[in-house]
């Protein structure tokens, strides 16, 4: 007897007692499971675990992240900033003037966006339980190929109101057809002796602001 017909026996045997004419939809199925483990503070369990993927977590209000964000781009010793179209123009009130922005352009190769130090951006929301943004292309975002040639990025979340616990209560807020993003921490690989390898197919440092209102 060949793997195939084992495999099609179990599955005879496991529908012989339902209906030839019963459908999918026929039967409901409780869904009444947790979709969520309910950290006591979601923004907390967030910070940790984007910490534990090795992103570096900053916090601030809504008045001194214009500052923040100069303080990060100058330590990074960055020349220049890609800025999606949407982005607040208040973030960047702090970053002096000699700091080229480069615009979100249709026409931008990724050997112009290589040559860009840093990219700024907001994102769609935070997962805490995961410690992963998630980026869906929105106007303080920007096209996904700038989030991923910069080898510096800048991510502002808006705390509490972006975090949600898991991804189960993530996943109703995303439009699936957006070109998604999902982010958790700087981009890394292993090769088979598990020496990690960071900027690979992405940042090789991500930043992650978390701002109050």
């Amino acid at each position: 007897m060949s793997g195939r017909d084992v495999v099609l026996g179990r599955v005879r045997r496991a529908l012989a007692d339902v209906p030839r004419d019963e459908g999918p939809d026929d039967v409901p199925v409780p869904r009444d499971y947790a979709i969520t483990h309910s950290p006591a503070d979601a923004v907390e369990t967030l910070a940790e675990n984007l910490a534990d993927y090795r992103a570096l977590v900053h916090r601030a209000d809504a008045a001194g992240l214009p500052g923040l964000i100069a303080r990060l781009l100058a330590e990074r010793g960055s020349r220049s900033v890609v800025t999606p179209p949407g982005l607040p123009p208040e973030w960047l009130t702090g970053t002096p003037e000699d700091v080229r922005r480069v615009a979100d352009a249709a026409e931008s190769t990724p050997h112009d966006l290589d040559a860009v130090d840093s990219v700024v951006t907001g994102c769609a929301l935070a997962i805490a339980e995961t410690g992963t943004i998630v980026l869906d292309g929105g106007p303080d975002q920007g096209r996904r190929r700038i989030t991923l040639v910069p080898d510096h990025h800048i991510c502002v979340v808006r705390v509490p109101d972006q975090v949600v616990d898991s991804v189960p209560q993530a996943l109703p807020l995303l439009v699936p057809d957006r070109p998604l993003t999902w982010i958790s921490g700087p981009s890394a690989t292993s090769d088979i002796e598990l020496d990690r390898v960071e900027g690979v197919h992405g940042p090789r440092t991500l930043e992650v602001v978390l701002v109050r209102a």
